[in-house]
């Protein structure tokens, strides 16, 4: 089987000669063997290349249609692919074979599961969600990925495939079977195949969810990338695109310079762009990784911001044609090792630039050191961040807020952007509610809601604090902040029907009202109601006759109901009578 890797490697160096050689020399000693073609396949397919890796698969299983290694990875690589008709059936013709396949299993038992969701199908979508997640955010979940569409579309240049599957997982075990083709994957959000979305709801993510509005940003980003190159790019430029495409999004989404990335410039751990994939392929640790994804971002943002969008979408181009990414880089950039260099001087300027009056060196205080041996560091070492910390901690700890306010202040000085629970904007809010100081702590809360895409908690306060305001505008962006973390809870949802029926954006208040009625509501007949009354205020008189019916249904003695029944249909009649004239009126009529 030598020969065949050689196959692998043939086709990803774009060597379609000596493909075909390698091919040929591993079948020599036996030209039917489906073992061949199954694992360049299934190389293939590990490097994203499923279109090619099908039609190995579809090879092999000519040479013998029972050789289930094949028939299964063709069933991943098909549902893959978008394909899952096909993909689906082949799953159960597996399973009826060899019951003793977990991964036959598992594909099988989640079809069943997958069967019981709704797909909601618009603009050449196909999304597939938990029914009662479908009716409480599944619009939000259309209206993102076509403004993508729109957005993604025309920036790279591509007129995307269709359709484009996007599936959505209350359960992260369902997430990684589809995913995966076994459950684990923990920490993964979403993943893109090229037509295919495979993603976590918040309903997996426990009590702390991430940003599902900029997770889906992220994955169909790839959508857009895969498509454009054919799935023929580097991870690193893949997720570096997409990691930038958050932050031109939405500013606070993507991921910022850290002092962990910051750490990791200055000590020279960045990779060369040359050499970017590696730090993919062979992370260290998670930190890493993850400091892949800012560096990759990073080179993103600088071949855009010194040669154009222009050059960048010239090195996907060509990598659709097989060129390999040093060669595109070279093409439209100029040397490898020239780019190397002003990349790594650029990166250097902004890991320096970063709270750069600040000191970060360890005091190296003892445990339960007291706050006198701290002021008196302090007083030698006014800029010591991990000091201010510390003073901070024992200020709060004693409950000394006005005392507190001197040291945050200092620590937001020096360092304005950091983020996290312990930022200090966070804990300025904190103090500023403390002393009842709901003007200062609104405004600090505001700083931290700029930087963070995640802080649900912040978010509720400031819709919480613009509602006793009556500022109802800003109510509306606070929900809205809310419901792109966690959709499934109720809050944010009654912050948004409210505040949008005050400002009279009925749309948004019919969303919220909507949702809140899948979240067992305690007054249903009002709830349904209030729908109707929007509804009718809308002129949308089936739906809002379905809704006060609704209402009625709960209560039948509401009165106001019925009452609003009788007007919506004499509306409708009028309606109906404006639209149709007679035709002694419409005689009369010059």
């Amino acid at each position: 089987l030598l020969w065949a890797y050689r196959a692998v490697l043939a086709h990803l160096q774009h060597k379609p000669k000596d493909e075909v050689q390698a091919r040929e020399t591993a079948l020599s000693t036996w030209k039917d063997n489906p073992e061949v073609d199954h694992l360049i396949g299934k190389k293939l397919s590990q490097k994203y290349r499923f279109a090619e890796g099908e039609v190995y698969q579809r090879r092999a299983l000519a040479f013998d249609p029972k050789y289930l290694p094949a028939r299964l990875q063709l069933c991943q690589d098909l549902l893959r692919l978008g394909k899952e008709a096909e993909g689906w059936k082949l799953a159960g013709q597996v399973f009826e074979a060899d019951p003793y396949s977990v991964l036959a299993h598992n594909l099988a038992t989640l079809h069943d599961r997958l069967n019981q969701f709704t797909i909601l199908i618009e603009d050449g979508f196909v999304v597939r969600m938990d029914s009662k997640e479908a009716k409480i955010y599944g619009p939000r979940v259309l209206a993102l990925l076509k403004n993508g569409k729109q957005v993604l579309g025309e920036k790279y240049e591509i007129e995307l495939p269709q359709p484009i599957y996007v599936d959505i997982y209350p359960r992260q075990q369902d997430f990684a079977i589809r995913t995966f083709g076994m459950p684990g994957g923990a920490g993964f959000l979403g993943v893109c195949f090229g037509q295919v979305i495979t993603m976590n709801s918040p309903a997996s993510q426990g009590a702390s969810p991430s940003n599902w509005e900029a997770v889906l940003w992220h994955e169909f980003c790839h959508v857009v990338t895969l498509s454009k190159t054919k799935n023929r790019m580097p991870r690193w430029l893949s997720e570096g695109i997409s990691v930038y495409e958050e932050g031109q999004k939405n500013p606070t989404w993507g991921q910022p310079l850290t002092l962990n990335f910051r750490k990791m410039i200055l000590e020279g751990e960045l990779t060369p762009v040359s050499q970017l994939s590696a730090a993919f392929l062979h992370p260290k640790s998670a930190l890493h990784l993850q400091f892949a994804y800012y560096e990759s971002s990073l080179v993103v943002k600088y071949l855009i911001d010194q040669h154009g969008l222009e050059a960048l979408n010239h090195i996907l181009a060509d990598l659709g044609q097989g060129l390999t990414i040093n060669d595109c880089l070279e093409r439209h950039t100029g040397s490898l090792e020239s780019l190397d260099k002003e990349f790594e001087a650029y990166a250097l300027s902004l890991a320096n630039d970063l709270a750069k009056e600040a000191d970060f060196t360890d005091p190296e205080f003892p445990p339960g050191v007291n706050e006198e041996t701290v002021k008196a560091y302090l007083k030698e070492h006014p800029n010591s961040f991990p000091a201010l910390q510390q003073q901070v901690k024992q200020l709060l700890g004693d409950k000394k807020w006005e005392e507190a306010k001197a040291p945050l202040q200092k620590m937001y000085e020096l360092y304005p952007t950091y983020i996290g629970s312990d930022s200090p904007l966070n804990l300025l809010a904190l103090v500023h509610r403390e002393l009842g100081e709901t003007k200062q702590e609104r405004e600090r809360l505001n700083q931290v809601a700029a930087l963070e895409d995640d802080v649900l908690s912040v978010y509720l306060r400031l819709a919480e604090i613009a509602a006793e305001k009556k500022d109802w505008a800003a109510v509306v962006e606070h929900a809205n902040q809310a419901l792109a973390v966690n959709p499934l809870i109720k809050p944010p949802h009654q912050y948004l029907s409210d505040a949008a029926e005050k400002v009279g954006n009925d749309s948004q208040a019919i969303g919220g009202l909507l949702a809140l009625a899948e979240m067992e509501p305690i007054d249903v007949a009002g709830l349904h109601f209030r729908i109707a009354e929007l509804y009718r205020r809308t002129k949308k008189y089936p739906e809002a006759r379905k809704q006060v019916i609704r209402s009625l249904e709960e209560a039948p003695r509401y009165r106001a109901a019925h009452r609003l029944l009788l007007t919506i249909l004499d509306e409708q009649k009028q309606l109906a009578n404006a639209s149709n004239p007679s035709p002694a009126v419409a005689e009369k009529q010059p």
